[in-house]
C-alpha cells in the first residue's frame, strides 16, 4: 500500500535563522517548502498549493498582509490556511491580521510547543474539511460521483471542449429488470448488485478525466472527455460484457439469466451545438433504443450525424 502523503507547510520568513528553527520543528511530520520574501512565497503558494503558510508579517519587499491578501484574490490560492508568525505582537496587530482572514496568529518569539501544536490543529481541520468536501460529491451508496458532482464536472468539461474543439462522448447505464431483481431477491441484494455494477463502471473510466456517477435510481452517467464515437464505443462494450461475467443471478429478467446493462450513448463536437443538454437528451435517446431493443446492449450515436450505432 502506497504511504499517506505528507501534508505540505509553506515557511515564509525573510530570517534565515527563523526559517531554519520552523523547517527543523516541521520537517519530520510535514513536507516543508521554504520562501525568503513575500514574492517567493506567492510564486511557491500558486505552484506547490500548500496546505498551510507560516507567514511573516514583515518582510522587506511584500508585506504579509499584502501576501495574504493576493493568495485570498486568487482562485488557486484563497482556500489555503494561513498562520502569521510576527514580531507585530500588539492585541490590534493580531485582530488585522485575523479579521484579512488568516486562521491563526502567533507572536515572536514564538515557542516551538505552541508552533507544532497549533500547525497539527489547524492541518487536521484541512484534512476534515477536505473530508467533508469529498463526502458532499460521493454517492453513499455506489461511492461513484454523485448527480451534483457530475452537474459540476459536466458543465467544465462541457466549456472546455468548446474552446478546444475536441468531442465529448457521454453514456447511460441502466440495470436491466432492476425493479424485478429487488422485488425477487429483496433490496439488500438489489443495493449490492448495483454497488458490483458500479464498480465495474468506475473501473472503466481509466482516464483521470473520465467519470462514472450515480446519476438516480440504477442509472449510471459516465462522461469521457476527449473521446470520440471509435473509442467510446468499444470502451462501453467491454463495461457491459464485463457486468454480465460478474454472473449476478437473475432469474427474473427477459435479456438474461444474470444482471445485465443497457448502455446509450452519444458523442458530440461541442463547437455545432449550443446546449449541453442536447448530448445528454441524444445519449438518453439512445439508452431507450437499447432496453427497446432488447436490453443488455449498447446503442450509439454520434451528433449532428442522427444515425444510432449498435
Amino acid at each position: 500500500m502506497t504511504p499517506p502523503e505528507l501534508q505540505k507547510v509553506l515557511i515564509a520568513d525573510d530570517d534565515a535563522i527563523n526559517r531554519d528553527v520552523l523547517c527543523e520543528l516541521l520537517q519530520p511530520e510535514y513536507t516543508v517548502l521554504l520562501a525568503k520574501n513575500g514574492t517567493q512565497a506567492l510564486e511557491r503558494a500558486t505552484r506547490h498549493v500548500p496546505d498551510l503558510i507560516l507567514l511573516d508579517v514583515m518582510m522587506p519587499d511584500v508585506s504579509g498582509f499584502d501576501v495574504l491578501r493576493r493568495l485570498r484574490a486568487a482562485p488557486q490560492t484563497e482556500h489555503i490556511s494561513v498562520i502569521f508568525i510576527s514580531g507585530l505582537n500588539r492585541p490590534e496587530d493580531e485582530a488585522a491580521g485575523l479579521k484579512m482572514g488568516a486562521s491563526d496568529y502567533i507572536a515572536k518569539p514564538f515557542n516551538a510547543t505552541v508552533v507544532l501544536a497549533r500547525v497539527a490543529l489547524h492541518l487536521q481541520l484541512v484534512r476534515q474539511r477536505r473530508l467533508l468536501e469529498h463526502l458532499a460529491h460521493v454517492d453513499g451508496l455506489t461511492e461513484l460521483a454523485n448527480r451534483r458532482r457530475f452537474d459540476d464536472v459536466y458543465d467544465l468539461e462541457w466549456q472546455r471542449a468548446r474552446r478546444s474543439g475536441l468531442p465529448l462522448s457521454l453514456a447511460l447505464l441502466d440495470i436491466d429488470s432492476f425493479k424485478q431483481f429487488n422485488d425477487l431477491y429483496g433490496h439488500p441484494a438489489g443495493d449490492r448488485a448495483l454497488r458490483a455494477v458500479a464498480r465495474v463502471a468506475g473501473a472503466h473510466m481509466r482516464r483521470p478525466a473520465d467519470l462514472a456517477a450515480r446519476y438516480g435510481g440504477e442509472e449510471l452517467v459516465l462522461l469521457m472527455p476527449a473521446t470520440d464515437a471509435a473509442q467510446a464505443l468499444p470502451m462501453m462494450e467491454a463495461l457491459r460484457e464485463a457486468v454480465a461475467g460478474l454472473r449476478i443471478a437473475h432469474a427474473g429478467s427477459a435479456a438474461a439469466p444474470v444482471i445485465t446493462v443497457s448502455i446509450g450513448g452519444a458523442t458530440l463536437d461541442p463547437s455545432l451545438s449550443e446546449s449541453s443538454a442536447e448530448l445528454f437528451e441524444a445519449a438518453d435517446v439512445q439508452l431507450y433504443r437499447a432496453k427497446q431493443g432488447g436490453r443488455n446492449r449498447v446503442m450509439w450515436r454520434t451528433v449532428p450525424d442522427h444515425r444510432g450505432v449498435d
